[in-house]
């Protein structure tokens, strides 16, 4: 199956749903909660719209999992070997806030493993796309795509650290002072919303992401396929297991994500 998508659909796919992202962002627009006080905008469900109606064209046996239509039972979907999981638009709160950190998503899933990942940050108009064997690749506009990771960390007295601007918990203050302890370096911080965290671990901008905090699978699938291709890892933050997706309960643990190969 994996042999028969093409990649560069998925990216105008994304880019598309970007495009009437940056029409609503630009603009004045209401702000909806959902049951957990997530906040929701016409622009997360028009590019829900845009992408779920791309995917279904181009490939309608393939079935879809998306945060703004995720009420799919799991004795349905359990049975899926492949699927489209997406996050129409990651970092909602940073769109809300107008700091264009936010991101479209769409990975495919194998199983319950990402093999495939696109993210778009439209606000800067930058794409990330990754596929299993391929490798990842960043591509800013009008120009070609450079291959992941990009940077080599030459500091040997810096740990650089993304943290979440809007869930930094404790925990994550907690680990921190842990690795300052372990690794006697001086932290470097990095505060950025969305998918673009796992983003700037696949470049090599960052040695570690700790999400201490929680998260859904739609949140990190993509940025796993894309940072897994440039040769990192996401783990499970207590057992270092790789990260599984299509679990009856759609929560993702708490986890570390670093880049390996540098």
């Amino acid at each position: 199956m994996l042999n028969k998508i093409d990649i560069q659909k998925v990216n105008y796919i994304a880019k598309k749903a970007g495009e009437k992202i940056m029409q609503i962002y630009q603009h004045d627009f209401n702000v909806n909660y959902k049951k957990d006080n997530s906040p929701l905008t016409k622009a997360d469900i028009k590019s829900n719209e845009i992408i779920t109606e791309g995917l279904k064209e181009l490939y309608p046996e393939i079935p879809i999992l998306s945060e703004e239509s995720k009420n799919v039972s799991y004795d349905i979907r359990k049975d899926w070997e492949y699927f489209w999981l997406i996050d129409p638009l990651d970092g909602t709160k940073e769109f809300v806030k107008k700091n264009g950190e936010f991101t479209v998503n769409i990975a495919l899933i194998h199983k319950d493993t990402p093999v495939l990942g696109v993210i778009y940050a439209p606000a800067i108009e930058i794409l990330y796309f990754g596929q299993k064997d391929q490798g990842a690749f960043k591509q800013k506009k009008n120009e070609k795509p450079q291959k992941l990771p990009i940077y080599k960390h030459t500091n040997d007295n810096t740990l650089k650290v993304i943290v979440s601007k809007s869930h930094y918990t404790p925990e994550t203050e907690d680990f921190i002072n842990h690795l300052k302890n372990k690794y006697k370096k001086t932290i470097e911080f990095i505060h950025i919303g969305s998918s673009l965290k796992l983003c700037l671990i696949a470049e090599g901008k960052s040695d570690i992401y700790p999400r201490l905090a929680p998260s859904m699978e739609w949140d990190i699938a993509a940025g796993q396929a894309m940072v897994e291709q440039a040769g990192g890892k996401i783990v499970e933050y207590k057992t270092q297991a790789t990260l599984r997706y299509n679990k009856q309960n759609l929560l993702n643990p708490w986890f570390i994500s670093k880049i390996t190969k540098k």
